[in-house]
């Protein structure tokens, strides 16, 4: 097979080409498969950028936003794409390549840009339908200005293309509402607050260069939704994320709430009583810990 057959063939989505099958959620479909024990709680891994696994109680697992390179390989962000991740549900915010590689996961089902609703077994996730950020005010440089001048595209909502839209997605399990903002940006129509409803976990980007929004509009965010819980993400992560990016750490940022702030020292956290029952809201940093050997990936055959 020559190199362009090859690259015809990867073209677009690849389950075609995998081994695996949905067996495993047949038989939960048809309640073949135990329910969560008693005092089971949600948890939820880093996987770097802004990429999250959300396990339920009954083992249902959701990533949400994995990442790869641009595809013209111009402007590389990542040391490599995404690692292949085996999950049940994949959920992609927006048409970036920094959220949008549902083609580096082995899952049965894809969710992307979800509008709407869609429940399995205990877990319903819902889509709200937004804008992405383009006041770039804050950031260390003017994306807006620069998308403009040089590709001729106008970002500005909303009669943006497709890629400048972006979906709020929630994953309510458990009895806890876990809301992964995207790139949204921060002062979205009324109606679009009113959907959003109640969250408990916000998860949301902040890093020191500002790139998708500045600290003025994270705390407006924060404010207005009440969580218990935020965690940031869509920051530099020095052996996954290349300094070309231009992002930065959240460290500035979190030196701002360091009262507020829970210090991981892996990559993983229980949503348990004791963390969601706490007096006021509180930061979960991962810092640089994600769930997987990144000396392995960075080192390993493409």
């Amino acid at each position: 097979m020559s190199l362009n057959d090859r690259g015809r063939l990867d073209t677009g989505l690849t389950a075609w080409q995998q081994k695996s099958n949905h067996n495993r959620m047949i038989d939960r479909q048809n309640g073949d498969h135990p329910t969560a024990e008693s005092g089971q709680t949600p948890s939820i891994s880093y996987f770097g950028s802004s990429a999250f696994q959300i396990t339920t109680p009954d083992g249902i697992t959701i990533m949400l936003d994995p990442w790869r390179n641009h595809p013209s390989r111009k402007w590389d962000w990542y040391f490599k794409d995404f690692p292949e991740t085996s999950v049940d549900i994949g959920v992609a915010t927006h048409a970036h390549f920094d959220h949008d590689a549902l083609h580096r996961l082995d899952a049965h089902v894809l969710l992307d840009r979800l509008i709407g609703c869609y429940e399995f077994r205990d877990v319903r996730i819902e889509g709200v339908a937004d804008k992405h950020a383009t006041d770039s005010s804050a950031a260390l440089y003017d994306f807006k200005n620069i998308i403009l001048e040089f590709d001729g595209v106008d970002i500005t909502p909303p009669d943006n293309p497709r890629s400048w839209d972006n979906c709020l997605i929630t994953v309510e399990t458990g009895g806890i509402r876990i809301l992964h903002w995207g790139d949204n940006r921060h002062n979205p129509p009324e109606e679009v607050w009113e959907q959003i409803q109640a969250t408990d976990v916000l998860l949301i980007p902040v890093d020191d260069s500002q790139h998708v929004l500045s600290y003025e509009s994270v705390e407006h965010i924060i404010k207005r939704l009440s969580p218990k819980i935020v965690i940031p993400h869509h920051y530099y992560i020095w052996d996954i994320v290349q300094r070309q990016s231009t992002l930065q750490t959240a460290d500035n940022w979190l030196l701002k709430h360091q009262n507020r702030v829970i210090n991981k020292d892996n990559c993983s956290i229980n949503l348990d009583s004791g963390l969601m029952g706490m007096d006021d809201w509180s930061i979960i940093n991962f810092g640089d810990n994600v769930c997987f050997d990144t000396t392995a990936w960075r080192t390993g055959e493409p």
